[in-house]
């Protein structure tokens, strides 16, 4: 029997999981579907929940941050511009520059816990030139 799936989740592990909800409140402009303080939170986003908690002790340690070779978050934004503006007036300006691709335009950045960001515009939303 194939598997089915009925959604997904991203679940992002904090160790400054106050911090991190506060950072992805102000960033979507969303409050928590889900919030049991100090223990987990989720943001229902139109295609994605993302979910962070905060790791029992008796888990094993959390991944570097940072690593481009792990996990990233990428979302679909409508406004690249105006996205790394609300993301550098938060405190978090990624540290790169606006890439082009034949996808779309999309820049790297990270989370106050280091997890990976991509923000990314797709072609048909901006006009070149």
């Amino acid at each position: 029997m194939p598997l089915r799936c009925t959604g997904a989740r991203l679940t992002l592990a904090s160790r400054q999981f106050t911090k991190l909800v506060l950072f992805y409140r102000q960033f979507l402009s969303l409050e928590p579907a889900v919030l049991i303080p100090n223990v987990y939170a989720e943001f229902h986003l139109p295609t994605l929940n993302l979910g962070i908690f905060h790791p029992r002790e008796i888990q094993a340690p959390l991944p570097t941050p940072q690593d481009p070779a792990g996990m990233s978050l990428c979302l679909d934004v409508d406004d690249l511009e105006a996205a790394i503006a609300h993301l550098t007036q938060l405190g978090y300006p990624p540290p790169g520059e606006i890439m082009t691709a034949s996808h779309g335009r999309e820049i790297d950045a990270y989370d106050p816990e280091g997890n990976w960001l991509i923000l990314h515009q797709a072609a048909l939303t901006y006009n070149e030139g």
